[in-house]
């Protein structure tokens, strides 16, 4: 199953993958001249204080600040949780819908397997994304005068990886309890969209510092992973939540009567 799932969606992968490559090499050579003469900062000056916390954006006027701001907490994130949610909607709700999945459990294929290892195809594409995306930092570091360092890049990386994949379990979940492809993708891109709110939110009101705890949004992305290097909790949480819903998602396949 996982062999079959990487191979019927190779095309799809390509696509993300020059969507990811795109976006880096679309923003990342500007630094220089925006961040080096001082623009950036200008810019900032010009924007209420509220909407620079809302965004993210206090640290955009160095290089770290930029590449987190402008693509890992923004584009990438995008790019990144609507592959997984489609992948992971597709993978169990949408092979249910199409009849594919009665097909396949039928030859000796056990519901357990087909989850885990529809699971591992969305993990492995997801990781594939991040790397690409690392080796395309890497590559732009110097000439883009970014200033980041090597470390950081696999942090930031797994924070990443780790967020979509959120998005991705999520909607595998979601399609093993009810088999509608609609509610998985919702699921999935819901736990993003009220994650990243959540976040925003507490950027701005210091009375709800306490949504960050429920934000994976900012499990993630709090300690600025470019800047302060891995958050070994927020990653915690993030990849911990992650394997709930898969295995959460196993069970629930393993027990729904798929016949109606």
């Amino acid at each position: 199953m996982f062999r079959r799932s990487l191979g019927d969606s190779w095309r799809s992968l390509i696509g993300w993958s020059l969507g990811v490559a795109a976006a880096l090499l679309m923003y990342l050579p500007l630094f220089p001249s925006l961040g080096g003469d001082g623009e950036m900062q200008q810019m900032l000056e010009t924007l209420p204080p509220e909407l620079v916390k809302t965004l993210g954006y206090e640290q955009i006027a160095s290089g770290p600040g930029y590449t987190q701001g402008t693509f890992y907490g923004l584009i990438g994130f995008l790019l990144l949780v609507i592959a997984a949610t489609s992948w992971g909607s597709s993978s169990i709700a949408g092979a249910e819908e199409s009849g594919r999945l009665e097909l396949t459990l039928a030859h000796a294929v056990g519901r357990s397997q087909y989850a885990l290892e529809s699971a591992l195809s969305v993990l492995v594409r997801l990781a594939w994304l991040g790397l690409l995306a690392a080796g395309i930092v890497l590559a732009l570091n110097e000439p883009s005068e970014l200033g980041i360092e090597p470390p950081q890049v696999f942090a930031v990386t797994a924070a990443l990886v780790g967020l979509a994949f959120v998005s991705g379990a999520v909607a595998l979940l979601v399609g093993a309890a009810t088999g509608r492809r609609i509610l998985a993708t919702a699921a999935g891109a819901g736990i993003a969209v009220v994650g990243y709110v959540f976040n925003a939110i507490a950027n701005q009101v210091e009375d709800a510092e306490w949504l960050r705890s429920l934000s994976p949004y900012s499990w993630a992305y709090r300690e600025l992973p470019l800047v302060e290097g891995a958050d070994w909790a927020g990653l915690g949480l993030l990849w911990g939540l992650a394997a709930v819903s898969v295995v959460a998602g196993t069970l629930i396949l393993r027990e729904r009567d798929l016949t109606g």
